[in-house]
């Protein structure tokens, strides 16, 4: 069960903060963990919340899928099912959310919502690019990205 602290110490904070989180605990809990070492996965699957110092994501199922490398070698992280990842000030959900390292994007794909205190956007994709620091919203299906904003 080696990877279990690497995945969870290392390769989580990563998903969850990019890389200069990478010395920050994160807890996690689900009613299943499984390593698969064959296709190198480890998959958390229901109820799974994690418990990061500046995010909480809920989903009924987190599949983290590493390369040979082990934690220096993290190819995707992938919530899906109810997806939900809140902060501080805001609270955005999905149907899945997929971070990859390599290029520093954070997906959250269908139905998303994201609300904080200046207001709210709905739409099909949100595509936050972590190095840069912009953030995407697409409609998809022939709708159209919607927000309801507030002035303070």
């Amino acid at each position: 069960m080696r990877i279990l602290p690497i995945l969870l110490g290392v390769g989580l904070s990563l998903w969850l903060a990019g890389n200069a989180a990478a010395q920050e605990k994160v807890q996690i809990s689900a009613d299943t963990f499984v390593v698969v070492e064959s296709s190198q996965e480890a998959v958390f699957t229901g109820n799974v919340v994690v418990n990061h110092p500046t995010v909480v994501v809920h989903a009924d199922k987190v599949v983290a899928t590493y390369g040979s490398g082990g934690t220096s070698d993290i190819k995707t992280f992938e919530a899906t099912g109810h997806v939900r990842l809140t902060t501080s000030d805001q609270d955005a959900t999905g149907d899945r959310a997929v971070f990859t390292p390599s290029d520093q994007l954070l997906r959250l794909t269908g139905n998303v919502m994201v609300v904080n205190a200046g207001g709210s956007v709905g739409a099909g994709e949100l595509v936050v690019n972590l190095e840069t620091k912009v953030s995407t919203f697409t409609s998809s299906k022939g709708g159209r990205v919607t927000g309801v904003f507030t002035s303070q």
